[in-house]
């Protein structure tokens, strides 16, 4: 097969089939399995002593990751004879890496339910999608909370895939998901998962560092706003997380905004460094510019990366 339509035409593809539909909710995702083979082995693994604990969560995270860039890897290897399934079967996958319609789906309705059914409404909505409790979140507080998440999750859930599939293919784009779904379950600073998940929760650092500072850095260039170059400067590091401080700078100095602050997590407050400085409500509005940011995000490094790609092997 050629290799300039390997690469493009799954992508392509895969990012028009998430731009129509999103993640169904009653569809079959390989995130879903992900989550139930994670399940298992914690339960049967998350036991013992601290260093006991750590060793068979690192043990656990290693063998989950090896066998799902083995099992995409292989499956790619045998579908090239045919090769319309290979493009097929690769595309789709592409989709179900992405996750940008689905995000700002979720932010949008809670946005929507917090202004048409009100508070409580708003409160129970937001808890579909952040860890925090948000039981006695303020309305503008929802909508706060909602921007920092879309900002995280436009890294975590698109821009982080696309590198690891411009990198390592379809294979590395599916080990990238399940590192992710590892933190998202088990990279928790908790009595039950402190040891555990801390293997999970380092490895999905490593893999975030690079593609949440390529996330800031395109957010100012489809914004061209010069305050988020400034945020990301002074705020972008001082978030507890080594990544997640540099797309939630971004976003807070192209509404020019503020983040972070105290949040109840598990029945314990943790306070989060303040990121920008402007204490302001968010208008239900102001949902369109993250809209409309998110998918400019997203074409531009789908464009990047079939230009690049296309340096490297056109002659």
């Amino acid at each position: 097969m050629d290799p300039v339509l390997k690469f493009v035409l799954p992508l392509t593809l895969g990012y028009l089939l998430d731009l129509l539909l999103g993640d169904p909710r009653r569809w079959p995702h390989p995130v879903k399995l992900y989550g139930h083979a994670i399940m298992a082995g914690t339960r049967w693994l998350n036991q013992g002593k601290d260093l006991s604990r750590f060793l068979k969560g690192m043990l656990m995270t290693l063998m989950l990751c090896t066998a799902v860039y083995c099992f995409f890897f292989f499956i790619q290897q045998w579908l090239a004879q045919w090769p319309v399934a290979y493009y097929l079967f690769t595309a789709l996958f592409v989709f179900f890496a992405l996750a940008n319609k689905s995000l700002l789906q979720e932010g949008q309705e809670v946005f929507d339910t917090l202004q048409q059914q009100g508070l409580e409404a708003g409160r129970s909505r937001l808890s579909w999608i952040v860890g925090r409790d948000t039981s006695q979140l303020s309305p503008d507080q929802i909508r706060t909370a909602v921007m920092e998440s879309m900002s995280e999750n436009l890294s975590d859930g698109v821009i982080a895939p696309l590198c690891f599939y411009a990198v390592l293919g379809l294979p590395g784009m599916m080990l990238y998901k399940m590192i992710n779904t590892l933190d998202s379950m088990i990279g928790y600073k908790n009595d039950r998962y402190l040891f555990f998940g801390r293997f999970a929760a380092r490895l999905d650092d490593a893999a975030n560092y690079i593609p949440a500072r390529l996330t800031a850095l395109l957010m100012v260039l489809v914004s061209r706003s010069k305050r988020a170059w400034q945020f990301i400067l002074k705020y972008g590091s001082a978030h507890a997380s080594p990544n997640s401080g540099y797309p939630e700078a971004a976003m807070a100095g192209i509404l020019n905004c503020r983040f972070g602050g105290p949040n109840t997590y598990h029945g314990k407050v943790v306070v989060k460094p303040f990121i920008g400085a402007s204490a302001r409500s968010i208008s239900h509005e102001e949902f369109r510019t993250v809209k409309r940011i998110n998918h400019s995000v997203t074409l531009l490094t789908i464009l990047l990366l079939i230009s690049i790609f296309l340096l490297l092997h056109i002659k």
